[in-house]
């Protein structure tokens, strides 16, 4: 299994060499954890919650997912796949998840675990949490990692609320572990578990778990990675195992709304795109959402099925697995009594990170929050862009932690160039450029 990895690791990676420094990217990002700085990207890996948000925007492809090459599973004795319940919504005309799960075996996985089991069983956990008032009215998901680090980021006000559970693809990759150390003679060294994710937030969950000690899962591979050999294996099939062991309300997990439909209480709301769910988390905070028992928020637009390593549009997708679920009961899998197991429930508890503070001293940070005040009331406050931060306000803090110049503010530049004449700029106005270039080498070498 994955040891514990550095708490700012980030799987979201940059191609330099397709890079055209658009800014495209610093637009979209919602924790402004990107720059543009001599023509080209780069990410704050401290403030990255991996949303993939730059990948599905950036129109050069410069931004990439880490990835897993497949031979990563052939150094276990036996393999297991855990398909999200996404991968079904990618294939045209499939009625049976069998097709899949037989195709996923053929591929060299010696067992397949769907996470809509897993979320079938979280689900049921859920409710019985819900009977009581533990967590603060109303309760965040927890099973979208991107949303986590987001709270934990910039909503820390809001920890308490976010529902303490394992996300189905750690319970699913723990129910598969353990079955196969059961029925198998392998050792656990001998067991790789694989995700078959949509997204690029589940390669840092395993990577680097903010709420237990180690993951479950010791690789991933990306839906639109797999996918071409997985089609081939569809369409050479001659005959299924009956492999599926989900119904309507793990299937359902793919698309916003299907985690909270599964709660059987009205009481809810559902929001997907990363943009919209700083919004209903800024209204949280704002306690205009009292009213509500439940909040389910996806980073990917629509769910699960638009995230940014899917292969089908997310409404087809969706589309497609509603179609899909007439097949199915209704759920196939439950708690084995009335209690909550103490494995599902994260093994150390969610806490804030700092990204923000400009510096561990108080009166030093007091001092370097009047300069950025000072930097941020000359500039032209128009969010532009054009100076590689998201807005004037990152700019001016860029500039007070060394790392821009106000002349990188083109209005800023052309008020005060007169008849070529370069005007001075104090020194804590100025970049500090061989110090912002050390910083960007020593995090191409942790990352690396």
């Amino acid at each position: 299994m994955i040891p514990e990895q550095n708490i700012f690791f980030h799987s979201v990676r940059l191609d330099e060499e397709k890079c055209k420094g658009c800014t495209n990217c610093i637009k979209h990002c919602p924790t402004g954890a990107i720059r543009v700085r001599r023509g080209k990207a780069y990410i704050i890996k401290e403030r990255c919650i991996d949303c993939g948000e730059c990948i599905r925007i950036c129109p050069s492809h410069a931004k990439y997912a880490e990835k897993y090459p497949f031979d990563e599973i052939f150094r276990y004795k036996y393999k297991i796949a855990l398909p999200a319940p996404t991968l079904y919504g990618q294939f045209n005309n499939l009625n049976d998840p069998d097709i899949v799960l037989t195709a996923l075996k053929e591929m060299g996985f010696d067992d397949v675990c769907e996470v809509s089991q897993a979320a079938e069983i979280v689900s049921e956990a859920t409710r019985l949490i819900m009977q009581d008032d533990r967590i603060p009215r109303p309760v965040i998901s927890s099973a979208c990692p991107a949303v986590v680090r987001l709270i934990r980021v910039r909503f820390p006000n809001l920890i308490d609320h976010v529902l303490d559970l394992n996300a189905p693809m750690e319970e699913a990759a723990r129910i598969a572990r353990e079955k196969a150390l059961r029925e198998t003679d392998y050792k656990n060294d001998d067991i790789g578990v694989f995700f078959i994710s949509p997204c690029t937030a589940k390669i840092t969950a395993i990577k680097s778990p903010i709420c237990n000690i180690k993951s479950y899962v010791n690789g991933v591979f990306g839906i639109k990675d797999i996918y071409p050999a997985l089609l081939s294996k569809m369409e050479k099939q001659s005959q299924t195992e009956a492999l599926k062991k989900s119904g309507i309300i793990g299937v359902s997990w793919a698309s916003s709304g299907g985690e909270s439909a599964a709660l059987l209480n009205d009481r809810y709301l559902a929001a997907d795109g990363i943009e919209n769910v700083i919004h209903v988390l800024e209204e949280i905070e704002d306690e205009k959402l009292n009213d509500l028992d439940f909040i389910e928020l996806n980073a990917c637009p629509g769910g699960c099925v638009g995230g940014p390593l899917t292969v089908e549009n997310p409404y087809v997708a969706k589309a497609r697995i509603h179609r899909l679920r007439k097949y199915m009961p209704v759920s196939c899998n439950h708690l084995p009594s009335s209690e909550v197991p103490k494995s599902l429930y994260w093994q150390k508890p969610l806490e804030p990170v700092s990204v923000m503070k400009l510096a561990d001293n108080v009166r030093e940070a007091m001092v370097k929050m009047k300069e950025l005040n000072d930097i941020f009331e000359m500039l032209p406050g128009l969010d532009c862009g054009t100076c590689g931060a998201p807005s004037c306000r990152d700019l001016a803090e860029d500039i007070v932690r060394g790392k821009a110049s106000i002349n990188d503010c083109v209005f800023f530049t052309s008020e005060n160039i007169s008849e070529g004449n370069y005007i001075p700029i104090p020194a804590p106005f100025r970049r500090n450029e061989e110090k912002d270039k050390a910083e960007k080498t020593e995090e191409k070498k942790n990352d690396g």
